[in-house]
């Protein structure tokens, strides 16, 4: 459930991004500044939220009025042990301090697509959340941190979870778009596992900061997912890169470490919130991001 506590968008005061550096961070500042939304990028140069006097620091930079977007992570390629899974939730601890009374208008937390079951091969907001590793239980436990948080302080409070992310300038190079992308262009070739046979959602980088601008405006509290809505296969991911791409690159099919899953979303509750939101297809995000990537590769 997704509660708009704004009727008509309505630009925040400023909106205070923390995790300056981020994937998500840049691009959602790009879409504010476009739209002449005032933002401010807060990193760990200037707040470090596990050391020393970082509720003091954060607090001096708080304002009132603010509404603030959580990206600061550890993501999962610095580690899913529970030395990564405490500096996260170190992290949170900082954050549900310096959000007390008065402290800042609306918090968004930008949570993850791993919080869900995989068991379940259909995934809407009501689905069980049953974490299957340290960091889906990292994510799981912020998100009930902050909400006792915000809920204590009175904030409205939004948690925003994406599937898996693609879009130039990631530097996490996951299996899916990013890293056969890369591949494709700097080595004429797509690795896959198995046959590459497994369903699964991509959203464009620019379409969750999109949703995230949304719900800044219109102060929405709740749950929602960020995704696309439209499944396809690893296998099909990969032809349509290589038709982007324009020219030879090979398959090359490795072996599978673990069973075949599949996991389509539910976007019945995203088109009733934002009803003018279309996220884009998943080809014409392809070919906006290999084109950029091509520059630079």
């Amino acid at each position: 459930m997704l509660t708009h506590l704004f009727p008509e968008p309505q630009r925040p005061s400023r909106v205070l991004i923390l995790g300056a550096n981020g994937f998500i961070a840049r691009n959602l500042a790009e879409v504010l500044e476009r739209e002449q939304i005032a933002c401010r990028r807060v990193g760990s140069g200037e707040v470090d939220l596990i050391g020393p006097g970082a509720v003091e620091k954060l607090g001096q930079i708080l304002a009132p009025d603010d509404a603030v977007v959580v990206t600061s992570a550890l993501t999962p390629d610095k580690g899913r042990d529970p030395a990564t899974l405490m500096k996260n939730l170190r992290m949170a601890e900082t954050l549900c301090a310096a959000f007390g009374p008065g402290g800042c208008a609306h918090v968004i937390y930008i949570s993850s697509d791993a919080v869900y079951d995989w068991r379940s091969s259909l995934i809407n907001e009501q689905s069980s959340c049953e974490p299957s590793d340290l960091y889906a239980v990292m994510h799981i436990g912020r998100e009930r941190m902050l909400g006792y948080a915000c809920q204590a302080a009175r904030i409205p409070y939004a948690v925003v979870r994406p599937c898996a992310i693609y879009g130039a300038g990631d530097t996490h190079n996951s299996y899916g778009p990013n890293r056969f992308l890369r591949t494709a262009i700097s080595e004429g070739k797509i690795r896959l596992f198995g046959q590459g046979e497994e369903q699964r959602d991509h959203v464009w980088v620019r379409d969750v900061a999109e949703i995230l601008k949304l719900c800044l405006l219109y102060r929405s509290a709740g749950v929602v997912n960020a995704v696309s809505g439209k499944a396809v296969s690893f296998y099909e991911l990969a032809q349509r890169i290589i038709s982007v791409v324009g020219r030879g690159v090979a398959l090359e099919f490795q072996p599978r470490n673990g069973p075949v899953t599949h996991r389509h979303f539910d976007i019945s509750l995203l088109a009733r919130a934002f009803p003018a939101f279309q996220p884009i297809p998943l080809e014409v995000g392809i070919a906006q991001v290999a084109a950029g990537m091509s520059q630079v590769l």
